[in-house]
């Protein structure tokens, strides 16, 4: 037995050899990253530069951005050396490193969807009271404890992980992953294990079931409401709900991964859909809100063709 800390780092063992596919895979994924950078960016230097958009709505929205950033740049860049990469190995501390930014980027993603759909449900619900009740410093209060506090539990998480003594060193993941090292502990992990799904309730299902009982409470008003509430609900919440979806099933599906046996599942596929909530995430929010919120899609517009 020896302790995590004496595990100089980690082997890799879900990738296999591609060949001289790997170029046609860097280039993929290169320029994957290239358009989630410039989307993202794009989006943020919009919200940034035109006061018309220092609302509340748009500060959450801006966050989201500047956590696809946060995510996308834990996981691309290490995504792409290891594809151009012979040996599949990874350093433990980078390997720690990696843990605590995709697992804080995916409960800040959830945090900031459940506070985005409290803002909606006050806007939409309470439209004359809404100013009262959501201040830019309460706006800017709710950002900060969805960054802080999936910060400190993910950063808690890890400190458990690195107590533990390990057997072994192989990951069969294209990633780091926690659980997967947990796993390979020959100590107690009854802590690590209880810990885990505090963690996983309080980080995302907590959030998720704050997220659709504020749109159950939207949709009960809008069906007692004027067509015009209609219409608004569907414009502003379209976006955030199927965002939502779209991030849970990738999110879950790592989870289900992690927890229990999926050898059945092709290899291939068990990877692509590993990696879904971390690839195509990012690029898919900056392009549903920017396609479906006008006020952002004319301002981009304008940038684009050099007006502003």
């Amino acid at each position: 037995m020896v302790n995590s800390t004496h595990i100089s780092y980690f082997i890799l063992g879900a990738y296999f050899e591609t060949g001289g596919f790997k170029y046609l895979f860097f280039l993929i994924v290169m320029c994957l990253y290239v358009c989630i950078i410039g989307a993202n960016v794009l989006l943020i230097v919009v919200i940034c530069v035109n006061r018309s958009l220092h609302e509340p709505m748009y500060l959450f929205l801006c966050s989201l951005f500047v956590n696809e950033l946060y995510g996308s740049t834990g996981l691309f860049p290490f995504l792409l050396l290891q594809i151009l990469s012979d040996i599949h190995t990874v350093s433990a501390p980078l390997c720690f490193l990696q843990i605590v930014c995709i697992y804080s980027y995916a409960s800040i993603q959830f945090c900031n969807l459940a506070v985005m759909s409290y803002d909606r449900y006050l806007a939409i619900c309470f439209p004359l009271q809404y100013n009262t009740y959501m201040t830019s410093k309460k706006a800017s209060f709710l950002i900060a404890v969805s960054w802080l506090y999936p910060f400190i539990t993910i950063w808690i998480m890890v400190s458990l992980t690195l107590s533990l003594q390990l057997c072994g060193n192989t990951i069969n993941e294209v990633y780091c992953d926690n659980f997967s090292i947990v796993k390979l502990a020959c100590s107690d992990t009854t802590v690590n294990n209880v810990y885990g799904l505090i963690a996983t309730f309080f980080l995302i299902m907590f959030p998720v079931s704050l997220t659709f009982i504020s749109y159950m409470r939207i949709l009960r008003v809008c069906f007692s409401g004027s067509k015009q509430t209609r219409q608004k609900a569907v414009s502003t919440c379209t976006p955030h709900l199927a965002s939502l979806l779209n991030f849970s099933f990738g999110g879950f599906f790592q989870i289900l991964q992690s927890r229990f046996d999926m050898s059945s599942v092709p290899n291939m596929l068990r990877i692509l859909l590993s990696l879904y909530f971390l690839t195509c995430q990012p690029l898919f929010t900056p392009v549903l809100y920017g396609l479906k919120m006008s006020k952002i899609r004319s301002i981009c517009k304008r940038v684009l063709c050099g007006e502003v």
